[in-house]
């Protein structure tokens, strides 16, 4: 179920917005989605990261694993 949020309802909103916070606060609130928006992109990419490693240590595990199970197998 989209949203379809107009341009109507967008500044209805932020009427709304600017009448129960004021002017005064609005700095503020922006200021603290926009660091709530940067840690959770932070926290994201950092998961995300530490998946990629994961799946790159284990192939690169694996890799070195073969390489000495045919260099023994040669050595016999």
């Amino acid at each position: 179920m989209p949203f379809n949020i107009g341009p109507g309802e967008l500044i209805l909103v932020l009427v709304i917005v600017l009448i129960i916070f004021g002017p005064g606060k609005l700095p503020d609130i922006g200021n603290a989605i926009g660091r709530g928006v940067r840690e959770f992109r932070k926290a994201s990419s950092d998961i995300e990261d530490s998946i990629r490693g994961e799946t790159k240590s284990s192939s690169t595990d694996a890799s070195a694993n073969e390489s000495a199970r045919g260099s023994s197998a040669e050595t016999k």
